[in-house]
């Protein structure tokens, strides 16, 4: 499993309306996607607990193939064409896990970053930070959730998506969920990646 997200950053007085015209009308381009796990098409609104306006999608891929597809081809080049190249960020997949609610439709996402200390044997850091993963996906109102990490920085990556109206506070940055492409989630695997 590998997660990627880019993070478009859009002005204060951008019109959200128009990214939610461009999901509705677009995003089930990817519900079939080859290699795609899951795509969240996700929005953060300045004012609505975000300091800024920002179109955010994440993904959980199956394959690197899958992910490869995506950049390469038409689908980014339209993100691209539209709003520039953005930064790709992209993590290696450490666990997944299906949550109480995985039969609802997430309507909200979190997304909380943690670095591992430089003292940190990182095989210990990991180990734990699965099996506090684990538990945390057991919540009520978890649809489901991903822990990945970024070995270039030893940043951990905790990405969970909520079937409930808000998503807890203390959980990180938290986003409005408008779409979920998700051809190959049952592909994601359950526990941890290795």
């Amino acid at each position: 499993m590998h997660a990627m997200q880019y993070e478009i950053t859009l002005p204060a007085d951008y019109d959200m309306g128009i990214i939610r015209t461009r999901v509705a009308t677009r995003g089930h381009l990817l519900d079939d996607f080859p290699g795609l796990g899951l795509k969240a098409y996700l929005v953060r609104e300045r004012g609505d607990g975000s300091p800024v306006n920002q179109y955010a999608p994440f993904y959980l891929w199956a394959a690197p193939e899958g992910m490869n597809s995506f950049l390469w081809g038409p689908g980014f080049q339209g993100i691209v064409h539209d709003f520039g190249r953005p930064v790709v960020q992209h993590w290696t997949g450490l666990a997944y896990e299906e949550g109480p609610a995985s039969g609802a439709a997430p309507v909200g996402a979190t997304r909380r970053r943690t670095p591992l200390g430089e003292g940190a044997p990182p095989g210990e850091a990991v180990a734990d930070a699965v099996a506090r993963h684990a538990r945390e996906a057991r919540r009520d109102g978890v649809v489901a959730s991903a822990l990945a990490i970024d070995p270039r920085h030893w940043e951990l990556l905790a990405f969970t998506l909520w079937a409930v109206g808000e998503a807890p506070a203390d959980e990180g940055d938290r986003f409005r969920v408008l779409h979920l492409s998700a051809p190959g989630r049952e592909l994601l695997g359950a526990g941890r990646q290795w």
